[in-house]
């Protein structure tokens, strides 16, 4: 088991978009009212106090959409100038990154990720839900943008839903073979969707990966992130091309990080609601910061147990959808 030292923050559970995958459209959200997100200050105190002295050094701010949140920029210069920080990055729809890329990218900010599922428009609006159009256009100049103000590389999240847009798979792979971005093909998951699931399944990263290969050839990149894809590159090509296979391949034993909900709940496992602990509310109760670390520091101790639980249990019932966990 790899060592614990990856924190995927979530700092808002809204989003501007609803994608088929993250947020389904036959629901209604109750949105965490603003009094109930973990502030600025509690945040900060619980990585000072709590997070990095039990040795976390990667930090990834996610949601919900994280540009939503009004201090954002600031929540990115404190973590970026946290002495122990490591590694800060952020995931994003891209829909309001042309006004903000620059600023993230001067407060700290180094490394993005940005999910672009299609890059056709009306196949973009039927995955992002909203029944709204023309969002693929000003999300494209978002992309743009952060990869012009020195986000370099660019990473580009792809979710591939069968009958929906798996005819792009080799356009979408194709962006990485004049440009150094990273595009990494993630497994569709059941989380929150399961009417979508059970319509839809998902399509294997084994056979993603076969298409690429059978139209340009595949090799090993020895770039590799913090998270779990196997990663490659097409011959040639400028950038890579990672897949992460949470459905199809078991990688609990490489798993090293944990979540923290924009509500304040931590989460040892993406695919297990099993040991979470209510951060917030012990820090609202005036609980010392020590006390918190080492009820944290018990659950690291038993997070290779809960990684597995679920897996083996063969149950998949999820309290809340991809949006509100941070994915």
């Amino acid at each position: 088991m790899n060592k614990v030292d990856y924190l995927r923050i979530s700092l808002i559970d809204k989003c501007n978009f609803r994608c088929q995958y993250c947020m389904p459209n036959d629901s209604e959200l109750d949105y965490i009212l603003s009094e109930e997100l973990l502030t600025k200050s509690e945040l900060l105190i619980l990585l000072q106090e709590v997070f990095i002295p039990l040795g976390f050094t990667k930090f990834r701010l996610t949601g919900g959409e994280p540009l939503l949140r009004a201090d954002l920029i600031e929540i990115v210069h404190e973590i970026s100038n946290l002495s122990e920080t490591k590694d800060l990055s952020l995931t994003t729809n891209g829909y309001l990154l042309e006004e903000k890329a620059e600023g993230l990218f001067l407060a700290g900010l180094k490394r993005i990720n940005i999910s672009l599922d299609s890059l056709n428009s009306d196949t973009f609006d039927r995955i992002i839900g909203n029944n709204s159009k023309s969002r693929w256009q000003k999300t494209w100049s978002g992309i743009l943008k952060a990869y012009e103000v020195g986000f370099n590389p660019l990473k580009l999240n792809v979710v591939i839903i069968p009958n929906v847009n798996d005819h792009e798979i080799l356009d979408l792979a194709a962006l990485t073979i004049d440009k150094n971005w990273h595009v990494r093909f993630i497994e569709f998951m059941p989380i929150g969707n399961s009417k979508l699931f059970a319509e839809k399944a998902w399509i294997p990263s084994v056979d993603i990966r076969e298409k690429i290969k059978n139209k340009w050839g595949l090799q090993e990149s020895f770039i590799s992130g913090n998270g779990p894809a196997d990663v490659f590159k097409i011959p040639h090509g400028k950038g890579t091309l990672g897949f992460i296979s949470q459905m199809s391949e078991c990688f609990c034993d490489r798993c090293n990080r944990i979540r923290l909900s924009a509500d304040g709940w931590l989460r040892p496992c993406l695919l297990n609601e099993t040991g979470q602990i209510d951060l917030k509310k012990a820090l609202r109760e005036g609980i010392k910061t020590e006390k918190i670390r080492e009820k944290v520091a018990q659950l690291l101790l038993i997070k290779p147990d809960i990684n597995f639980k679920e897996r083996e249990s063969g149950t998949n019932i999820y309290q809340r959808t991809m949006s509100q966990i941070g994915g």
